[in-house]
């Protein structure tokens, strides 16, 4: 488990720009790989835990580390994250502001091409690793839920894409998605399930296999345990197992399209 620094700047939207990524060796028989894509905290431990726990089920994982390019470093992103989640509610209510001031960036549509453009690098990074034979999926929390259908949308060689509790961006075109989908979400994660219903058209009018599961009585960032309120174990456990068939499933090398 090392970081590890890609060089990225051979791309229009990426000139210049060096990508830290975190790397877990993958235990036992290669399944294939899978890249971990954070939520608006960023490349905190939480992340590098999960990509750990995925790569001991046989994944090359790498979880790159795509907000410090918007200005928000993992040590800036673990102290919003500790606020928000741990903080007195004095702490919480100045946060807030501080969050919105430090995305601002982010929701830059120069920003969402950038992003795009270094995990499509990141894509170029696995697929010459040995034994990854075309097997890269995507999985990412919230923020990195967004991307996961994004990059999914923008890429044709994503064989796999898992959204946790995210969203698919309204620029992503749905119609060039050639993977199977799985999203999970939480019943109380109101905005999310307000949007669900369009989503789910939307995945479908453009021929995706798209599934979705939604737990009772669990809201958003189930599955992340550094927050003490938000996270449920039983529906977390239940999402860690239902994303290891589906990513068994798909990354199987029968799924492989040469």
């Amino acid at each position: 488990m090392s970081m590890i620094s890609l060089d990225i700047s051979n791309g229009p939207d990426t000139a210049g720009s060096p990508l830290s990524v975190y790397r877990a060796e993958p235990t036992g028989e290669l399944r294939g790989a899978l890249i971990v894509i954070h939520e608006v905290w960023g490349l905190v431990d939480h992340i590098k835990n999960v990509a750990d726990r995925y790569a001991a089920e046989g994944y090359l994982v790498v979880a790159p580390d795509i907000l410090s390019h918007g200005g928000i470093t993992p040590d800036a992103g673990m102290e919003l994250g500790r606020l928000m989640f741990a903080g007195t509610a004095e702490e919480r209510a100045k946060a807030q502001p501080l969050m919105r001031e430090k995305m601002a960036p982010v929701n830059q549509p120069e920003y969402a091409a950038w992003a795009l453009a270094a995990l499509k690098k990141v894509v170029d990074y696995l697929e010459a690793q040995p034994g990854v034979d075309g097997r890269v999926g995507v999985l990412g929390f919230c923020f990195g839920g967004s991307y996961s259908f994004a990059l999914a949308a923008a890429d044709p060689r994503i064989r796999t894409a898992i959204p946790f509790y995210g969203s698919p961006p309204e620029t992503a075109d749905l119609a060039h998605i050639q993977c199977p989908v799985l999203a999970l979400y939480g019943e109380t994660d109101e905005r999310l399930m307000a949007s669900l219903p369009e989503v789910t058209k939307r995945m479908h009018d453009a021929g995706v296999d798209f599934q979705s599961h939604v737990y009772p009585d669990a809201g958003h960032a189930f599955f992340n345990d550094t927050s003490r309120e938000m996270y449920r174990p039983d529906v977390a456990a239940d999402a860690w197992t239902r994303s290891l068939e589906f990513l068994r499933g798909s990354l199987a090398p029968s799924t492989v399209v040469e």
